[in-house]
């Protein structure tokens, strides 16, 4: 009975903080200040990864239709709720990789932030990062898994697309056969590798140019936008020491920028 409690304990402390981080006031306000450089009245947007949906619900404010992906099925349930009063957004509890079936997604009750669908990123991180070292995953499910390509399919093509998916951002990016005109994938430093494989994934696609914001900061590192070999170089120096953040990715065909 204790074991019990303690858990469910764990589980809304876990719940809470991602309220307290991710649904603060003042929070959306800064969100669509961001995202208004990418995103217009109409535009399709994937949200991959959405937790709590903080980022998709300020994606339809802006007015975009919203596709939100997030398979952990008790955020699934807030993300609906904290999301009812925006139609434009569509709430599926699937993840994403490169290929469609099932996989095992690990679970931290205390951190629902980083249940991932990657064994050794999580292996990885407890050894190389200190914020890491105390984080357990005791609980896992086993998820749907659909890919980019096959959502596109199924919606269209988007013009944005946010991955926040614990260490599988390469994978997500390996399931899609088409450039995207922009998009964002997080990096940690422990795992500064993953970020440079995501760069090869999208110099599969086309010809991007990139900018940064580090944690959970609202404004780019970097005045100008940078070409690929400069972020490349950036990653492989140690990303200036940040902790983690989001890799911003655009097209650099104005063009193929906007086209649908």
């Amino acid at each position: 009975m204790r074991v019990a409690i303690s858990d469910q304990l764990n589980r809304g402390l876990g719940l809470l903080r991602s309220l307290v981080i991710y649904r603060r006031p003042g929070r959306q306000r800064s969100l669509r200040r961001l995202y208004r450089e990418f995103i217009r009245p109409g535009d399709l947007v994937f949200d991959i990864g959405a937790h709590l949906g903080d980022r998709s619900s300020a994606f339809a404010a802006l007015g975009a239709r919203v596709v939100a992906l997030e398979p952990q099925p008790r955020l699934l349930r807030w993300l609906r709720r904290l999301t009812r009063h925006q139609p434009g957004v569509v709430c599926l509890p699937l993840a994403v990789g490169r290929a469609p079936g099932s996989a095992e997604l690990a679970l931290s009750r205390r951190n629902p932030t980083v249940a991932s669908l990657d064994s050794r990123w999580r292996e990885q991180l407890h050894k190389t990062t200190a914020g890491f070292r105390h984080v357990r995953w005791e609980d896992s499910i086993t998820v749907t898994v659909t890919t980019l390509d096959d959502l596109i399919r199924q919606y269209g093509r988007p013009g944005f697309c946010k991955i926040d998916v614990e260490g599988f951002e390469v994978e997500v990016l390996a399931g899609l056969s088409q450039p995207l005109p922009a998009l964002s994938f997080e990096f940690i430093n422990g795992t500064l590798e993953q970020a440079l494989r995501c760069l090869e994934e999208l110099e599969r696609l086309g010809h991007y140019e990139f900018n940064v914001i580090a944690g959970e900061q609202r404004r780019f590192i970097w005045p100008s936008w940078q070409d690929t070999e400069s972020i490349r170089q950036w990653l492989v120096a140690g990303a200036d020491g940040i902790a983690s953040g989001d890799i911003y990715a655009r097209l650099t065909n104005q063009a193929t920028f906007r086209a649908p």
